[in-house]
């Protein structure tokens, strides 16, 4: 997977992390729109599938992520090659350890155009996105989000919760490729370390970007 299309998923899975219990009276929306509202720091680890638009695998990759609202979260990438994600508040910086090179952006330029808008601010789902909740037979309650935004590089994300909270995320990109991502060992409202976010380049890591913003 490319640096760009590691950075977007990782943004992308800053909007949408969350753990709740379900009850008869539930829906997925309602319980997107209180994770929105309620939830300030988060921690689950992931697997994630890439699938072509003939539904064939092609890449595979598993590791964790953590989230502070506004604006902070981590996405770190154990297998099957290490690259990193951090998100500090102002910068994102992307860390490809088996290149040896870091690439920082502005956040808020980032994230002009992502759904990661969606928890960086105070908007709920419906600002930006046309919310459904759809019919499952899997036992697990299901929403599809489009972005009202034509431009938007992702056609739908999908999200379904389990009776232990948000278990699998499927977006669809404009090239009709899906990320499918599922999660465990979820924690809402950990505390977390006060250098979580903070990300400093090791020695002799070539960086690109500006560090200074």
């Amino acid at each position: 997977m490319t640096g760009k299309k590691l950075l977007q998923y990782g943004i992308v899975v800053l909007t949408m992390l969350s753990s709740f219990t379900l009850s008869a009276a539930d829906s997925a929306s309602a319980k997107l729109n209180t994770f929105v509202k309620n939830v300030v720091t988060y921690k689950a680890n992931f697997q994630q599938t890439v699938l072509d638009p003939q539904g064939n695998v092609m890449e595979k990759a598993q590791g964790e992520f953590v989230l502070e609202r506004p604006g902070k979260f981590r996405w770190d990438y154990q297998e099957p090659f290490p690259q990193h994600i951090v998100a500090d508040g102002q910068r994102i910086w992307f860390y490809d350890v088996d290149l040896e090179q870091v690439t920082v952006k502005s956040q808020h330029e980032a994230l002009t155009d992502t759904p990661a808008t969606l928890l960086s601010g105070n908007s709920l789902p419906t600002d930006k996105y046309i919310v459904t909740d759809v019919p499952s037979e899997d036992g697990m309650l299901w929403v599809e989000l489009v972005p009202k935004n034509v431009d938007s590089s992702f056609q739908t994300i999908a999200l379904a919760f389990d009776q232990y909270g948000l278990r699998t995320m499927i977006m669809k990109d404009s090239f009709d490729q899906r990320t499918r991502l599922v999660f465990s060992q979820a924690q809402e409202n950990p505390v977390l370390a006060k250098d979580t976010f903070v990300f400093t380049p090791a020695p002799g890591v070539d960086v690109v970007g500006d560090t200074g913003l």
